[in-house]
């Protein structure tokens, strides 16, 4: 066998034909994997002179009886940095833990710290929880990091394949569709798309490919020259609504990937003159408690924030004792409200 550099538990993973969880597992003779897989792993880990690393072995064997949270900073209007989507499920991972009995240690990370080497070499966690949304290329390479050197982790985000560990995350894509669905079902025939829909935010890019796909089935398009980049903040939907106003293309709907980004641009689009919905229907994606409160209310897609919450915790749990877990997509559902009134 001839792996180029250092090999990882994720080449044994391969050679083996098993999951990078089992590896781990089998290397510390866990009695979870049986004697033929673990055979088969210690022998291909002798064949490649792995070596495991003693700092994730320990943060593996001592546990704490503490999860880490970690919040990575969003842009705000406030002086929080944290997406109000987050807060709900704050308070759920928060009682989650309680029943686990665990304690729950909350910081706040950015993506150029070495977060990952600090958690997982001072032994601070059994655990972490990764919350925030950002730019996942920016990232995926500490997640694998994380992953070959044994850190038992689970991320709120989309559920991807190949992705390094395990993530909970909603149907984006089915989220998309039932937008799209009910914008072309009110007869909305020209729909602008607010988001980065690109792989460096693969939650936006399946909501603009669901919200695609219904307008196929109905035989309209979903138009490139309508979408504007923007990030999950209120200036961002704002500047993306103002530059969306500058094209000077006809549209009459806007989906906007997130709430935060619909109601800056609810706020840019009312500057200009437009009236929601007789001029403009926009619906937008997360149901936090502001979409409820703007005027008019805002259409949006709602995603179980609390039962997120709890998924997040007892997936990481079950990664801590050893036991297998996977990554989870939750439902979603669509709530109407007076942004989209039908015409």
């Amino acid at each position: 066998m001839t792996i180029k550099g250092k090999p990882t538990s994720l080449d044994i993973a391969h050679l083996a034909g098993v999951s990078q969880p089992t590896v781990s597992r089998a290397l510390r003779g866990h009695p979870s994997v049986n004697r033929e897989t673990r055979e088969r792993i210690l022998g291909i880990a002798r064949e490649l002179n792995y070596k495991v690393d003693k700092n994730a072995s320990n943060l593996r064997r001592q546990q704490s009886g503490t999860l880490a949270l970690l919040l990575f900073e969003d842009p705000t209007s406030d002086q929080s940095h944290i997406n109000p989507f987050f807060l709900p499920m704050l308070g759920s991972i928060t009682r989650a833990c309680a029943r686990h009995g665990q304690d729950l240690l909350i910081s706040f990370q950015q993506l150029s710290d070495d977060w990952h080497a600090d958690y997982g070499d001072s032994h601070k966690a059994d655990g972490l929880i990764l919350l925030g949304y950002g730019d996942y290329l920016a990232y995926q390479g500490k997640l694998r990091t994380l992953v070959e050197q044994g850190t038992q982790f689970v991320r709120w985000g989309a559920v991807l394949p190949g992705q390094p560990g395990i993530s909970i995350g909603c149907d984006n894509a089915g989220g998309g569709a039932q937008v799209g669905a009910h914008l072309a079902d009110l007869g909305h025939r020209r729909i602008a798309f607010l988001g980065d829909a690109s792989s460096r935010y693969p939650e936006f890019l399946d909501r603009w490919l669901g919200c695609e796909s219904a307008l196929q089935t109905r035989g309209l398009p979903m138009e490139r020259a309508l979408q504007v980049d923007a990030e999950s903040a209120e200036d961002s939907g704002y500047a993306a609504a103002r530059e969306l106003l500058r094209r000077g293309l006809p549209f009459d709907a806007v989906f906007a990937a997130s709430d935060l980004i619909a109601i800056g641009a609810m706020r840019a689009f009312a500057e200009h003159g437009l009236r929601i919905p007789d001029d403009v229907a926009i619906a937008g994606f997360d149901d936090i408690p502001a979409a409820r409160m703007t005027t008019p209310a805002l259409t949006t897609v709602v995603q179980d924030t609390l039962t997120a919450g709890e998924l997040l915790v007892d997936t990481l749990m079950k990664l801590v004792v050893g036991e297998p877990a996977e990554s989870l997509r939750m439902p979603t559902s669509l709530v109407v409200r007076e942004s989209t009134a039908r015409r």
